[in-house]
């Protein structure tokens, strides 16, 4: 069982940037893999970025590649989301999932634990 709790977030203008970090409970952060995947209104949740804990691989959407960058610390049982370079497009609540680490790692269906979600506005 895995707990996770967000923090991060907020408001900011269109080329500014914001970190998102995700914080486990248990002593078994560093098997699973991790991923960020983003709500719209109106909008099904969409995958953001994964981050194997095997391997370090990173996926990503194409579009925050560039922009954005997921990583993980399993010393202190945290992952992040840097966001640069946001636009008004990126507004959602954004989440955090834990799962296996295994294949595939890009659909939120496969993911077994989330985050409360925190919500990201860019202002035009």
């Amino acid at each position: 069982q895995v707990q996770l709790v967000q923090s991060g977030g907020g408001l900011v203008q269109a080329g500014g940037s914001l970190r998102l970090s995700c914080a486990a409970s248990g002593r078994t952060f560093s098997s699973y893999a991790m991923a960020w995947f983003r709500q719209a209104p109106g909008e099904e949740r969409e995958f953001v970025a994964a981050i194997s804990c095997s391997t370090g691989r990173t996926w990503y959407a194409g579009s925050v590649k560039g922009r954005f960058t997921i990583s993980r610390d399993n010393t202190k049982n945290t992952m992040y989301l840097q966001m640069n370079s946001l636009n008004p497009e990126d507004t959602a609540v954004y989440y955090c999932a834990a799962k296996g680490d295994s294949y595939p790692y890009t659909r939120k269906n496969e993911y077994d634990y989330w985050g409360q979600g925190t919500q990201v506005t860019v202002s035009s």
